[in-house]
């Protein structure tokens, strides 16, 4: 098995064999989509170096996962054929998940290397910016600067998360009262913007501030993105509510802000619209009309927060994340109530006939050996 690695870091563009002694050896043993996959990714890495001769700015790599299972580990790949896309020897979170195809694979690298930062021409146009999205925009003396360089490469990494802005020289003027700045503008109007106080030569720094506010803290989870959030391997808190309804959004924000901001990292706090969702919501004997609910969802089982309306009693939506943790969700299920201090002789209830309703999001990843494009069946999931 192969594990191909597309990086776009300077360099020369082609298709380099990280084990060159070996190549014919490991293409004769690799898995077949591997192999198919082969003579694609060189054809388009020929086709990108004829486009990009002299900037010397895409670099075609693959590795055998079979050789080097130190290098599979790190970037955890458990599946084969991958593609991942590096930036300054970065790993973007996102994989390429297009189609597998020369002229796909050539347009992707293309679209990469478009400057994702949008020159703002005039004031009038710094102050209409579009609200619907999230927006970073930075005020810069001059293009040719350590400080723009430092916004560029944090725009190309975020470039899929947020919309970045520019505007130099007398058309940012006005903004630049103590030197060189950048802003948030969040989504929505009447919202305040928020200024990066930090050094604008330190690119961790940038890049921390500017992740904070692109990737928000409770995402939407849709057909489209499911697969990449399901293989970040952690669970799902999830809300289930109907589109229009923002003002359940906006509390299950808060309260995950406010309860739940230690668990980043160990849980994943999403939204789904209650009308496409329909069928992971009947898993858990739901229907859209039952919505808001709220639910777990461990990649093994389902469960569910009792009572939405429970959301604003302090501490009980981290109790519920914390139960999954300490595996009490899957032990009540089955046992029924722990006993509790205020009923000492209590024994817990027998089996229960049934196991927690399945997992309906582990449908969205892919074969946990292998890598392939699937036209999913919404009906399925």
């Amino acid at each position: 098995t192969r594990h191909v690695m597309g990086l776009s870091t300077p360099g020369q563009a082609e298709i380099v064999s990280l084990d060159s002694n070996n190549i014919d050896d490991v293409l004769s043993k690799t898995c077949r989509f591997s192999q198919m996959l082969h003579p694609i990714f060189e054809e388009a890495s020929n086709i990108v170096r004829e486009e990009f001769p002299d900037t010397k700015q895409v670099v075609f790599a693959r590795v055998d996962c079979d050789q080097h299972s130190d290098i599979a580990q790190r970037y955890r790949i458990t599946k084969y054929p991958t593609l991942k896309l590096f930036r300054n020897g970065m790993m973007m979170k996102r994989e390429y998940r297009g189609q597998r195809s020369v002229t796909a694979i050539a347009d992707f690298i293309r679209q990469q290397q478009v400057d994702p930062v949008k020159e703002l021409p005039s004031v009038e146009e710094i102050n209409s910016v579009d609200r619907s999205k999230r927006n970073i925009v930075g005020f810069f003396e001059n293009k040719d600067s350590d400080n723009y360089r430092t916004f560029q490469k944090v725009a190309n990494i975020l470039r899929d998360d947020c919309t970045f802005l520019a505007a130099f020289g007398e058309v940012s003027r006005s903004e630049r009262f103590s030197g060189d700045n950048v802003v948030y503008k969040p989504m929505g109007e009447g919202i305040p913007d928020m200024v990066y106080l930090g050094s604008l030569t330190n690119f961790d720094l940038t890049y921390a501030w500017a992740q904070d506010k692109c990737v928000p803290l409770v995402r939407e989870i849709t057909f489209e993105n499911g697969e990449e959030l399901t293989e970040e391997g952690i669970p799902f808190l999830i809300l289930f509510h109907l589109k229009e309804d923002t003002e359940s959004l906006e509390k299950f924000q808060h309260e995950v802000a406010r309860q739940l901001i230690g668990e980043k990292g160990s849980i994943n706090f999403l939204h789904a619209d209650c009308d496409k969702f329909r069928h992971p919501l009947l898993h858990i004997q739901k229907t859209p009309a039952d919505c808001p609910v709220i639910a777990i969802d461990s990649f093994r089982h389902m469960y569910v927060f009792p009572d939405f309306k429970d959301l604003n009693v302090p501490g009980k939506l981290k109790q519920f994340v914390l139960d999954l943790h300490s595996g009490k969700l899957h032990r009540e299920f089955h046992h029924g109530p722990d006993p509790t201090d205020s009923t000492p002789g209590q024994e817990t209830g027998g089996e229960a006939a049934s196991s927690p309703p399945e997992s309906s999001f582990q449908k969205l990843a892919p074969s946990e050996t292998r890598y392939t494009i699937l036209s999913r069946d919404r009906d399925e999931l």
